[in-house]
């Protein structure tokens, strides 16, 4: 008789292939082809505040930002992008609306790109071959950001709405503009704050264009709503491999959108996992309680690079199985937990002491993983129970 194997099946480590795109250059950061997703934010300060746009341009590099958005409303807007973009440690791209020669400004400021809206820029029609031949002498590439909110009006006539089809076409169309000129380093995004219609709005252009895709929900609200709101629309496109950058749009410091994005494309295993912590939403077999266990382990081990699974489990049903299947875990009950490491229990200690022990022992794996080059690299795929 033929012995069959019930080893684990194969896991793949990816959703779909990526969408085939032309690649473009944003400062230091490729967009498009075969360069990871990356994720970008905006700020809040007035750009003319050089010394608190710059902060805030820091703290979102620190919390993992690639790219970063400068509105620029104002001459006195414009006057700061020179020194901005100089001292910024990831490149900006300036946000131009209403006036065209503040995209002239953007690209003599050094600006690593310009992303502009022709829906609310005056004449912009008649502009694009002086824009196109600027951004040609200097390697500035163009988004085209098409929004809801502000679709050229000869569309929202014929379309009544800012339908799919509407935002679709808008883009194409100011796209065709800039290659009429031989200019061709432009990246879309057409924005909308229904899901349905932005994740709609991108399938006809994906399938439409090779133009690289800054995915985003405009005017997501509030930082729950807009979490979700973002969460399902970029995951439906990414997942088939549509998307090159991606920005979460929250009623929220700058610095939540990113944690927001990384967290997304970690899921999507887009990007390598860094911490992750497993819990268990408890239950009436719970022993212990989980959502404070879980707080405290997170609490202790923020920060942490490396791609660490740790799973904090409150009983003995799906506990074991979890905390096996981690890099680290506990199982709890009846005042105590068995502490797994690399799914192998090796100490069983008291309720109280669980938290400074999974923090002590995810040091020391963290230790070792960045020791055996573990600390970067490509996404890992980790099965739960």
């Amino acid at each position: 008789m033929t012995a069959i194997s019930l080893g684990m099946p194969a896991v793949p480590t990816k959703l779909a292939d990526r969408r085939v795109s032309r690649q473009i250059q944003v400062g230091t950061v490729a967009v498009g082809g075969d360069a990871p997703v990356s994720v970008q934010s905006m700020t809040t300060t007035r750009t003319s505040d050089i010394g608190a746009t710059l902060q805030q341009i820091a703290e979102l590099t620190a919390s993992g930002c690639q790219i970063v958005r400068v509105a620029c409303p104002t001459q006195d807007d414009a006057d700061a992008l020179a020194t901005i973009a100089r001292k910024s440690q990831i490149p900006v791209i300036a946000d131009i609306h209403f006036q065209p020669k503040y995209v002239f400004a953007a690209i003599d400021a050094g600006c690593a790109a310009v992303r502009v809206n022709p829906g609310n820029i005056k004449q912009f029609d008649d502009k694009v071959k002086e824009i196109a031949k600027a951004a040609a002498e200097t390697r500035t590439p163009i988004r085209i950001g098409v929004n809801a909110g502000s679709l050229d009006a000869r569309l929202l006539k014929k379309y009544g709405k800012a339908t799919p089809e509407a935002l679709v076409e808008s883009a194409l169309w100011e796209a065709s503009l800039f290659e009429e000129h031989g200019f061709g380093d432009i990246k879309i995004s057409v924005k909308h704050n229904d899901p349905v219609v932005m994740v709609n709005a991108y399938r006809q252009l994906a399938a439409q264009s090779d133009y690289p895709l800054h995915l985003g929900v405009t005017e997501a609200g509030p930082a729950f709503q807009g979490t979700i709101k973002s969460a399902v629309a970029f995951g439906a496109l990414l997942s088939e491999g549509i998307g090159d950058t991606i920005r979460v749009s929250l009623s929220a410091p700058p610095a939540e959108e990113v944690k927001v994005g990384l967290q997304i494309l970690e899921a999507l295993n887009l990007k390598q996992r860094r911490l992750e912590i497993v819990s268990c939403p408890s239950c009436g077999r719970a022993q212990v309680d989980v959502y404070k266990l879980a707080d405290q382990v997170s609490a202790g081990l923020e920060g942490m690079e490396v791609p660490l699974r740790v799973a904090v489990m409150g009983c003995v049903v799906n506990g074991p199985g979890e905390a096996r299947e981690a890099d680290l875990g506990v199982a709890s009950g009846n005042g105590k937990g068995q502490i797994f490491v690399k799914g192998e229990v090796i100490k069983t200690v008291p309720e109280s002491k669980i938290v400074e022990t999974l923090i002590e022992e995810a040091l020391k794996i963290a230790e070792q993983m960045e020791k055996d080059g573990i600390a970067s690299g490509e996404p890992q795929v980790s099965i739960g129970a």
